[in-house]
């Protein structure tokens, strides 16, 4: 089987996914999609510690557990079955690649509840964790660069000049057509580093 790789831009609620594979030295987008991380795509579970700072600390604990236990086995679930049709086309998906956040590690639920930053982050890092998890329940290797280092990580690795890296990644839109914004490039981006990492 030929080696493939799954990037993952993660927002609140969902993520941007590309899985990708090198045939030939080029860059080949394998798929494309658009993982949903709740069950009910609204902002009550979207942004859940923002959900959270609104009741009880006890009832926020629980509501966010609840959330992120969702997630988990969303991702979990929709890891596997790409790894089970990109299987069925002839590659393997054992490598994964994730855009980090640039914060700190977050303190005990009821600090990060006192802080509107924090509630931010804390969002954001309660979906990557459900990726994290994923990935590592379906056996992938997961590696996580942030957006700032992303394509001179890539550039080093793959050892192609960083404007050639840009250049390949917006040019994939040609192939593969909208949607091809940011999040898709740096999906694929963070996939391709994958599977040189």
């Amino acid at each position: 089987m030929k080696k493939a790789a799954i990037g993952f831009r993660v927002h609140s609620g969902w993520s941007a996914v590309v899985v990708v594979s090198v045939e030939r030295g080029f860059l080949k987008v394998l798929r494309r999609e658009r993982l949903q991380l709740v069950k009910v795509f609204s902002y009550r579970f979207r942004q859940p510690y923002h959900t959270g700072e609104k009741v009880e600390l006890q009832e926020a604990g629980k509501f966010i557990a609840g959330v992120q236990k969702e997630a988990e086995e969303l991702a979990a679930g929709f890891v596997r079955m790409t790894q089970i049709a990109t299987e069925k086309e002839g590659y393997r998906i054992a490598r994964g690649g994730m855009v980090q956040a640039g914060g700190r590690k977050l303190p005990e639920l009821a600090k990060v509840l006192e802080s509107h930053t924090l509630i931010h982050s804390a969002d954001g890092e309660l979906f990557r964790e459900a990726i994290r998890s994923a990935c590592e329940r379906n056996g992938v290797r997961l590696n996580g660069v942030s957006a700032k280092e992303l394509v001179q990580e890539c550039a080093r690795k793959v050892s192609i000049d960083e404007a050639e890296i840009v250049r390949r990644i917006r040019e994939m839109r040609k192939a593969v057509g909208p949607p091809w914004g940011e999040d898709e490039k740096f999906a694929a981006t963070v996939a391709w580093l994958a599977l040189f990492s």
